[in-house]
């Protein structure tokens, strides 16, 4: 069978809806860290705030939050665009699998960065600078209101999240997955039976049948009738099948019943 494109139709691989599935997780897993980083974007803010109060980093809680505001939009918008990407890897869209590979690279650095940073935050600080606290101030101060499950369950999430966009990814890439995203080829499609074959067209100054010549006239004979039929009398009336030679005189038939 062919599609109405004249194409034959491609079997999705299982590689690529595994891929599209670990797509849609990372996506949850977007926005399930979003809604955890929105319960404590508080309590973060008031802590920044008492810790620069006085200093003249003063401003740093609120910059930091609209920042945090900022993120859990771009974070929404990258979910939902894992989600497009996905449904169009599973239609065969090559675009969209080299749109996957770039956003999904990027995504994939990010979040790696971010699950080293919070890995190594307990365990580097910094020196106060002037009167703006030391980060490992901050941190402490940090681990002291944040609840006791914000790391353990953000670090999982982000784990889980890197491990599923580094395996879509990588099926992506493999030869089925090639084959299926691969452009087909025009299919043959056989005549339909019964169906009617196309006309030769006609050449040029030809139209329907093809006429044949006539023979030449005589000499005060009337003209033809193009298509070779006879002339037709003065009226719309043909010639009488009885007459006589032109000329020849002919006596009035009397009426009838006389």
């Amino acid at each position: 069978m062919v599609d109405a494109s004249g194409t034959p139709p491609r079997t999705r691989p299982g590689v690529v809806t595994l891929s599209s599935w670990l797509l849609i997780l990372v996506a949850v897993i977007q926005v399930l860290n979003l809604i955890v980083a929105l319960t404590v974007v508080g309590t973060i803010r008031d802590v920044l705030t008492e810790a620069y109060a006085g200093t003249s980093a003063e401003g740093a809680a609120d910059i930091a939050y609209a920042f945090s505001l900022v993120t859990a939009v771009v974070s929404l918008l990258i979910a939902a665009g894992l989600v497009v990407l996905a449904l169009l890897n599973n239609r065969g869209k090559n675009g969209s699998r080299i749109t996957t590979w770039v956003l999904g690279g990027i995504l994939f650095c990010c979040t790696g960065g971010g699950l080293v940073s919070g890995l190594a935050g307990g365990m580097t600080g910094g020196g106060a600078t002037g009167d703006v606290p030391s980060s490992e101030e901050i941190q402490r101060r940090m681990e002291d209101a944040l609840p006791s499950w914000y790391t353990p369950v953000s670090l999982l999430l982000g784990l889980v999240a890197l491990l599923a966009l580094l395996a879509a990814l990588i099926l992506l890439a493999l030869p089925k997955s090639n084959e299926f995203f691969r452009k087909p080829k025009a299919g043959w499609e056989p005549p339909v039976p019964g169906g009617a074959y196309p006309a030769y067209p006609a050449q040029p100054g030809q139209s329907g049948d093809p006429a044949y010549p006539s023979y030449p006239q005589t000499p005060g004979t009337p003209p033809s009738a193009p298509g070779g039929q006879p002339p037709s009398a003065p009226g719309g009336q043909p010639p009488s099948a009885s007459g006589g030679q032109p000329g020849e005189r002919r006596d009035p038939e009397p009426p009838s019943g006389s």
